[in-house]
């Protein structure tokens, strides 16, 4: 198996992986924007303490705190997030490939795996969002509020693997090349 997005040519690699690490920085910027007046007693982490509700419950307390505005800054940032999740999954993907190159053996194989988990992440972010738009529509009393924890503990496990990986790999030493038959 091949990284995903091995097919992009290594010479333009780095230059993408910019283009959309900046793409994610500024919708990392934009979610915190949306996202900071959602912290109320009842979700102290404001969309988080949403995405991780878990019962239903504790969903429709989350809910009950929340103004109409509040809750509309809510559905606006489950929309937008939709466009974060190219441009996380993309930058993280690519980080991982571009550490990959600099050694071999068992890392590169691992990077394989944690490039797709990669872009997973994007599509366990996708469902918790369809479970949590469900929620707010009114739909609390049911098990959305699972489904939505579930796809969000994934989701944080696969980001956090890759960004890891890309760190770890970033720190390490670069593999040293073989050395040439006959030399010393």
């Amino acid at each position: 198996m091949n990284h995903p997005l091995e097919f992009i040519p290594s010479a333009n690699r780095r230059v993408i992986f910019l283009t959309f690490f900046v793409w994610a920085m500024v919708m990392t910027a934009v979610m915190q924007n949306v996202g900071t007046p959602l912290k109320t007693s009842a979700a102290p982490s404001g969309i988080v303490s949403f995405e991780l509700a878990r019962t239903a419950t504790k969903a429709g307390e989350i809910l009950a705190s929340w103004n109409p505005t509040q809750t509309l800054y809510a559905a606006f940032g489950l929309g937008v997030d939709y466009l974060y999740m190219p441009s996380y999954a993309l930058a993280i993907a690519l980080a991982v490939l571009l550490t990959m190159t600099r050694h071999k053996g068992w890392f590169v194989s691992l990077g394989v795996w944690v490039g797709w988990g990669s872009l997973v992440a994007a599509l366990f972010d996708a469902t918790e969002n369809f479970a949590l738009w469900k929620i707010l529509l009114g739909n609390v009393q049911s098990m959305w509020p699972m489904i939505a924890v579930v796809c969000a503990t994934i989701k944080f496990a696969l980001i956090l693997l890759g960004l890891g990986y890309a760190i770890l790999g970033g720190i390490l030493p670069k593999r040293r090349p073989e050395p040439v038959e006959g030399s010393k």
